[in-house]
């Protein structure tokens, strides 16, 4: 009956339709009566309700079968594809009644001790599912001192599958406290923190070697040969409480903050790492803890977790070489972005450990350095046509130029391959382009990096790298006869900057430090060409160079250490062509001159013995400027004690009073130094610049009168006054009186 009024509702009016639910509100309310009248139980009523289904599954069916009618083609479609659509049976109401089932709401809402007496008066499977919950978690042992030594006494005697399994649910309790959850899912309870860190210890030191026993494994003889837990007959059987275990450790490292405790976790870790091959998942969260410790823990952290990732990576190369080389390509970038003399040895670490990763596999080196090299060329291109300071920027950064010396030290330390060779000219080149994007003063420091770069990677991979132009080209330029504005206190450190000020542009402090970096990158190249058959064509620009800068350079200071470089280089070049001429074989016998190259490298030339001594001593220097200590600590120098500025200006009065009665009692002591002297007294007549030329001179006169006083009584070199003296100077005097001369 309810088919056929839905079926004609589009026939009826607005009236109509009004009418016609008035009249089925009315006769749902006599069907309810009647019910009730009649006192119809639970059944019948489901009854009806599956009546009421069958309806509304028969009206289905027939509106598929007008659907034939409308739109053949679409039913067409459902033959084809879906035959079980248009086969709809009129009693299959299952989805129906689920839905009947989980959206019904509850014909009374009481109070949840209703349903548990429900529960207890069942007596289904539901009910003793319900009450075994209920005992497991009541049932909550509490673990102690006693029972720790009893699983520690018995896991060394013989391990078994069910002492193992005990003590890994405990270990899981224990590691759920680090994270607030108290233990609550677990059939252990660890409240106390001697037994926390009792049965932690426990399980770092034994659980290892009880685990191999309980599997059968033997020790590994050869260590390139990894035995794999799995490969025992036992793995299946105790996979599950090994799978617990693992993922307890991994939880563990997450939440532990102590050096020393991450550190024994880590050894811990790096034991159990052929298990962790065995188990994917657990080795996916155990490699991204193993990243984080290698990139923002401490020094020994950072090691082990090195060593682990080093272990998972050589014996599964093919799942989880790539993913770890990328992630810590990243890392190393993130960590590299400011530069300090404390991050400097950690970025030097993360450099060298990465380089080793490259190292497994020179295919997949190849792709990486492929892409972050032509990463870095784009960067580059962008700056140089664009030329804006956002792209300058981009270019010139310590992420930027870290990543170079990084690629360069990847490639030099795995020269000898065929894989790798294409890379070294590209590399090259964005080198070179990024020294001429900006050619300025202010960017030696960053010169200085790339240079260095160019260094390592010439001498490694015994490729010729025109350096020294670079190097040279600030000699030509820099003008060290010019005498510096400003003196500093500490030198300016090149390791960890990149850029200069303007104010250190003119302290003394960066010339002294330029002319160090000249001479060490200088002598770092030469080192590299020391041996080879060139070396006399090679330096002979550069000794054409460092003679035109004695002859200019009138500073003793600056003279003296580029005089000794020119020494060493000219001695070196004459070695090497006195020793070629007894030669035999020509020029274009590559694998004479190879073997003659060779020889000579054995044997050592000058420059490379006096190398080796010096680079003692100057990895000490670093490392002192590295460590922030200036070069001056050791010197015994006096300190100045600076008056306050009420104490200078009684004392001024006192030494112009003082003046004044010296220069009445004697008129001789009123001499002006510089072109005073030559006037003598011809200047009668303008008395009042001889009255500012008195004035200048008792000034004078008063100073060097305390001075003598000062140095007689006080014991050290130098004074306060002195200083001043000093720092005062005495061309301000002659250029205030060439001034009124003028005037």
């Amino acid at each position: 009956m309810a088919a056929k009024q839905k079926r004609k509702l589009e026939d009826l009016s607005m009236d109509e339709f009004l009418l016609t639910a008035l009249d089925s509100a009315g006769e749902d309310d006599s069907e309810d009566e009647t019910k009730k009248e009649n006192g119809l139980d639970k059944k019948t009523s489901a009854a009806f309700e599956t009546d009421d289904k069958k309806g509304k599954a028969s009206q289905h069916k027939e509106q598929l079968s007008r659907l034939k009618n409308k739109d053949p083609e679409f039913y067409k479609f459902l033959q084809a594809n879906d035959q079980t659509l248009l086969n709809f049976d009129d009693t299959d109401s299952s989805e129906d009644e689920d839905e009947k089932k989980y959206h019904k709401l509850p014909s009374k809402l009481e109070a949840d001790d209703s349903d548990e007496e429900d529960d207890d008066d069942e007596g289904g499977a539901e009910g003793s599912k319900a009450s075994k919950k209920s005992k497991k978690g009541v049932e909550i042992i509490k673990v102690t001192d006693k029972m720790v030594e009893e699983w520690k006494d018995a896991m060394k005697k013989e391990p078994t599958p069910r002492l193992f399994r005990e003590v890994t649910q405990a270990f899981k309790a224990a590691v759920a406290t680090t994270k607030g959850e108290g233990g609550a899912q677990c059939r252990y309870k660890v409240a106390d923190s001697s037994v926390f860190n009792s049965l932690v210890i426990f399980c770092i030191r034994d659980v290892y070697v009880a685990l191999q026993r309980m599997l059968n494994l033997k020790p590994e003889k050869d260590q390139k040969k990894l035995v794999l837990p799995s490969s025992s007959p036992k793995w299946q059987k105790n996979q599950v409480d090994i799978k617990m275990y693992l993922s307890g450790v991994v939880q563990l490292l997450s939440c532990l903050t102590e050096a020393t405790v991450i550190s024994a976790v880590l050894r811990h870790a790096n034991q159990l790492a052929p298990y962790y091959l065995c188990l994917p998942k657990q080795c996916r969260h155990l490699v991204k803890q193993l990243m984080k410790q290698w990139s923002t823990g401490e020094e020994t952290s950072r090691v082990l977790a090195f060593l682990a990732l080093n272990k998972i990576c050589r014996h599964k190369q093919d799942t989880y070489l790539n993913p770890i080389l990328k992630q810590m390509y990243i890392s190393y970038v993130q960590n590299c972005k400011f530069t300090s003399p404390n991050v400097l040895p950690m970025i030097n670490f993360m450099q060298r450990t990465l380089t080793e990763m490259y190292s497994l596999d020179t295919q997949a080196t190849y792709q990486h350095a492929f892409i972050y090299i032509r990463q870095l060329a784009i960067h580059l291109r962008n700056a140089m046509t664009m030329k804006k300071k956002e792209t300058y920027q981009s270019v010139y950064n310590w992420q930027y130029i870290h990543c170079l010396s990084l690629w360069c030290r990847v490639l030099s330390t795995l020269h000898p391959s065929d894989v790798l060779q294409p890379l070294i000219y590209p590399l090259c080149q964005v080198i070179i382009g990024t020294v001429k994007l900006v050619p300025t003063s202010r960017y030696y420091p960053l010169r200085m990096h790339c240079c260095k770069a160019l260094t390592l990677l010439s001498g490694s991979t015994n490729t010729f790298v025109p350096v020294l132009p670079f190097i040279l080209e600030i000699v030509q330029q820099v003008d060290f006869n010019k005498k510096p504005a400003r003196m500093s206190k500490k030198p300016i450190n090149f390791a960890v900057i990149l850029k200069l000020s303007k104010v250190n542009l003119m302290e003394k402090a960066y010339k002294d430090g330029l002319i160090d970096q000249l001479y060490d990158l200088i002598l770092e190249y030469f080192h590299t060409q020391a041996t080879s058959i060139g070396f006399p064509e090679i330096a002979l620009p550069t000794a054409i160079q460092l003679k035109a800068f004695l002859k200019e350079c009138k500073v003793a200071n600056y003279c003296k250490p580029v005089r000794q470089l020119l020494e060493k280089v000219q001695e070196n070049s004459s070695y090497i062509t006195a020793r070629r001429q007894k030669a035999a074989f020509g020029v274009a016998d590559a694998t004479a001159v190879t073997a003659w190259e060779k020889q000579m490298k054995e044997e050592g030339t000058p420059l490379t013995k006096y190398y080796t001594q010096w680079k003692k001593l100057r990895v000490k220097e670093i490392q002192l400027e590295i460590s922030g200590k200036d070069r001056m600590e050791d010197l015994e120098l006096p300190e100045i004690k600076r008056k306050k500025t009420e104490e200078k200006k009684v004392e001024d009065k006192k030494g112009f009073s003082d003046s004044d009665s010296d220069a009445e009692e004697d008129d001789g002591k009123l001499k002006i130094r510089g072109k005073k002297d030559r006037r003598g007294s011809d200047d009668d007549d303008d008395d009042d610049l001889q009255g500012l030329y008195d004035m200048s001179d008792d000034d004078e006169g008063g100073d060097s009168d305390d001075d003598e006083e000062l140095a007689t009584t006080a014991p050290e070199p130098l004074t306060a006054a002195a200083l001043i003296k000093l720092a005062e100077g005495d061309e301000d005097v002659v250029e205030d009186l060439q001034l009124s001369d003028d005037d």
